[in-house]
């Protein structure tokens, strides 16, 4: 993968929307059932808001019932990175863009098959291009 995208928080909060900033550079998370994507059926790719990295493809969605779009495995395992999140009362596992380190949601060992996994991700953290 090439080399990290960096920008100042300046730079970040000229391209972003205050929602998207909030929730990409600021580890936020967007109200449940809120995000454009959750129940989105279009096919197509979805791409990191902030460096529009390939992330997750429609094939891969599935509907979790938790109210944020879910995936069972991203494009590929090197398009996000995994860290451990220990803000809350639980630790979970937060997902991040490989490329620019935007926070897109958590992962969760409780998804369907073929992976066992659930990305919950942030539709404000998402861009969707469709298939044509």
């Amino acid at each position: 993968m090439a080399e990290k995208i960096r920008k100042s928080e300046s730079e970040w909060c000229t391209q972003l929307t205050p929602e998207q900033y909030r929730v990409t550079r600021e580890r936020g998370t967007e109200r449940r059932f809120s995000g454009e994507y959750n129940d989105c059926k279009t096919q197509g790719i979805y791409r990191c808001i902030c460096c529009e990295t390939e992330l997750f493809d429609s094939n891969s969605k599935f509907d979790s019932g938790t109210g944020w779009p879910s995936f069972w495995a991203p494009i590929s395992g090197s398009v996000v990175e995994t860290q451990p999140d220990t803000r809350f009362d639980t630790e979970l596992t937060e997902v991040l863009c490989a490329q620019c380190d935007a926070h897109l949601g958590h992962v969760f060992a409780d998804g369907p098959v073929p992976t066992g996994q659930r990305y919950c991700i942030n539709s404000v953290a998402l861009k969707l291009d469709e298939k044509k």
